[in-house]
Formats: C-alpha cells, sequence, structure tokens
C-alpha cells in the first residue's frame, strides 16, 4: 500500500508542494496527517476527476523546547508565503495532550495514533532525496479499505465520531465508505 500511496502523492502536484514546503521549514519530527493523505487515497478509489479541496493540511510536529502556539502561527505565515491558497493548521503535537487531556505523548507519531477516527491516524512527510516516510498506526490499508472506525485504543464518545464523519459529509463525499458506527 505504501508504493500506491507514493504514486498517488507524486501524482498530486499541490499535495507535493505541501510536502516540499514543510521539508524546507527544517521542524522536528514533522508530519502532513489526517486528511492530506486519508483524502487523496479515498478520492483515488472513488475514481474522482478532481482531488476534493482540502479544508487545511495539518502540518504536526513535535518540539518540547518552544511548545508556545505564537510559534505555530509563525509556522502557518511562513508556509501560506510558500504555498498561497492552502489553510494550513499547525499543532506542536508536545502540548496537545493538555488539549486533548491525554498522557503526554512520545512523538508525533504516538500523538496521530490518538486521533478519533482510524483513518486519520495517518500522516507522511517528505525526507531527504525525496523518499517518504509515512506513520499509520493502524497500517495504510486501513485507508485502502474503505473502513471508516472509531479509534480502538483511546475511547472517544461515540457522539464525537458521528459528529465528525457527519460534520465533515464524508458520507457525502465518498458514498462508498463503510462508517461502522452509522451502519
Amino acid at each position: 500500500m505504501e508504493q500506491d500511496t507514493i504514486v498517488l502523492l507524486k501524482k498530486d502536484l499541490l499535495r507535493m508542494r505541501c510536502l516540499a514546503a514543510a521539508r524546507s521549514l527544517g521542524l522536528k519530527d514533522w508530519y502532513l496527517a489526517a486528511g492530506f493523505l486519508r483524502n487523496a487515497i479515498w478520492d483515488h478509489l472513488h475514481k474522482l476527476p478532481q482531488a476534493t479541496p482540502l479544508n487545511d493540511v495539518d502540518l504536526v510536529y513535535f518540539d518540547s523546547d518552544d511548545t508556545s502556539e505564537e510559534r505555530d502561527k509563525e509556522i502557518e505565515a511562513k508556509l501560506r508565503k510558500m504555498v498561497p491558497g492552502v489553510k494550513w493548521e499547525v499543532k506542536n503535537q508536545a502540548r496537545m495532550h493538555l488539549h486533548n487531556q491525554h498522557n503526554p505523548y512520545r512523538d508525533t507519531a504516538d500523538a496521530i495514533s490518538h486521533w478519533v477516527e482510524v483513518p486519520t491516524c495517518v500522516g507522511v512527510r517528505l525526507e531527504h532525496l525525496d523518499k517518504f516516510k509515512f506513520t499509520a498506526k493502524f497500517g495504510l490499508l486501513e485507508n485502502w479499505s474503505m473502513q471508516v472506525r472509531p479509534n480502538p485504543d483511546v475511547r472517544y464518545a461515540e457522539d464525537i465520531f458521528v459528529s465528525r464523519v457527519y460534520g465533515k459529509r464524508w458520507h457525502r463525499i465518498w458514498p462508498m465508505l463503510q462508517i461502522s458506527a452509522l451502519q
């Protein structure tokens, strides 16, 4: 699944520009996560003629030396200049455990593995020599299977899962998804 995902990313000029811009910042332990990767796979599986517009691009990183929200805003401003027209959401995962009322995260991959839906628990970054590095605690196959289920390792209230899925209109954008809590 990794190779198939890489092929999708390489064909998507906007996603590649976003990955290159994020890499250029030299952040610690960063990924472009959630819908950035998930939506590309679902669009492909639904044979959509155009990529579904991204509501935002989630850049997550882990730096315990500076956990200020101001730093995240500065990074967002830099990214907006590099890739105009993209709504960047930058969050240092070294502080997000407080917001989510979890134990401290070990690193960015650990933080991503705590997100609400299994297919959202994914991230990708572009490394030296344009090598792709993925994080996907439940595996990329989950995204390619079009199964949508709550994170089995972190229990959120079912209404949070349902409101996110309905709020983001996944069932309408990608009608072949099999959403477990809604069936």
